[in-house]
């Protein structure tokens, strides 16, 4: 008998391990269960985390893609402009040369014109003395 009640004491300490054994066991998995639920709580926050700021640099990429358009824009309107300018710059050099090329001309004209009179009034004072030596009387101009 003995034996039997060892047999027992030992089955009792086997099941009450197992017991034991079965609740560390739900205990472990409980545990594992909240550690879990805590690291998903964690992960969510981290991906709306992650979610906003790629919205935000999405806006951001949206703006600055604006931004761009209208900068070349501008810019395809200043070139135009520039464009444009730089026709009308064009056409007063040419403006300025023809003028210089009148000037030089009249210039050369105003010095024929100075010679051709300058040579009359020389011509005029001669026949005034001449004139004067024949009638004796004293020039004006003297």
């Amino acid at each position: 008998m003995k034996k039997v009640a060892k047999k027992v004491k030992t089955s009792k300490k086997v099941a009450k391990a197992k017991v034991v054994g079965a609740k560390a066991k739900k205990d472990e998995v409980s545990k594992l269960k909240q550690e879990m639920a805590k690291l998903k709580r964690e992960l969510n926050g981290k991906i709306r985390g992650f979610e906003s700021q790629v919205k935000s640099q999405e806006e951001d990429i949206q703006k600055k893609g604006k931004e761009v358009k209208r900068l070349e824009s501008k810019m395809k309107e200043v070139t135009e402009e520039l464009g444009k300018k730089d026709v009308e710059l064009n056409k007063l050099k040419e403006e300025v040369g023809y003028k210089n090329k009148q000037l030089a001309s009249k210039d050369v004209e105003m010095e024929t014109y100075k010679k051709t009179t300058e040579e009359k009034i020389f011509q005029l004072e001669a026949k005034v003395k001449e004139l004067e030596g024949k009638t004796g009387e004293p020039s004006a101009t003297s």
